[in-house]
């Protein structure tokens, strides 16, 4: 995948989801050489990820540096303590990308200035690259900026774009918070059979398969989840 940004594309947080889309954007492409992954401590996968294939890595923000995108991938609660530090790396061609549930666009422009920004809400597949992000971006977010963006999200699965701020709530609560309440039906699945006697592996590996392979089927056109819970 072809990068046209301003600047490198500046990953803040290498974890579990900071990682995944940093292993989807190699692997769809995108040279090292445009990456810069900022974080104390990388995990040992993704210090390799990162050595291996040619991209920076940081601990802190270098000085006297604009990012292209600015891609935000640190846990809400530690957003506060992250993003003054950052302030300089927001130059007047950069976009900024957070996937912190809750921190609003309000919050990062009092650490970060008025800029271009997209909040976006990737799920938990987005790991494993089956994931599904809802985004909305601010005024500022120019259509290039957004196509940018779109292409980098969209390596862990579908994205789609909200027509306001507040629909990221909404986001969060369906596809956001959606998969623990799927872990949750396959863990209650897989104690109902342990109870009606099956051996709490075999359980639990009917209840994993049965639930992978009824979201696989919900996503076959032209079925829909309601069509087959009709039948």
């Amino acid at each position: 995948m072809a990068v046209h940004a301003s600047g490198p594309i500046v990953l803040i947080g290498a974890g579990n989801m900071g990682g995944a889309m940093l292993a989807g954007w190699l692997k769809s492409g995108i040279s090292g050489s445009d990456l810069l992954v900022i974080d104390p401590g990388p995990p040992p996968a993704m210090a390799k990820l990162i050595a291996d294939n040619g991209a920076r890595h940081e601990t802190a923000a270098p000085a006297d540096l604009k990012a292209g995108v600015l891609f935000l991938a640190v846990k809400p609660q530690m957003m506060g303590a992250v993003l003054p530090p950052l302030k300089g790396l927001v130059g007047p061609e950069t976009v900024v990308v957070s996937v912190a549930a809750g921190t609003t666009l309000s919050f990062m422009q009092s650490h970060l200035g008025d800029a271009a920004m997209v909040r976006a809400m990737p799920n938990t597949p987005a790991m494993i690259g089956r994931g599904v992000t809802g985004a909305f971006a601010n005024g500022a977010v120019s259509s290039a900026q957004r196509d940018l963006v779109h292409n980098l999200l969209k390596v862990s699965g579908p994205v789609e774009w909200v027509e306001t701020e507040a629909d990221i709530d909404a986001v969060t609560a369906v596809s956001g918070s959606g998969p623990a309440y799927v872990f949750y039906l396959v863990e209650c699945m897989a104690e109902a059979g342990r109870k009606a006697g099956l051996q709490a592996d075999l359980a639990m590996r009917l209840a994993r398969e049965t639930v992978a392979g009824a979201g696989e089927l919900c996503t076959s056109p032209p079925m829909t989840p309601q069509s087959f819970a009709r039948t």
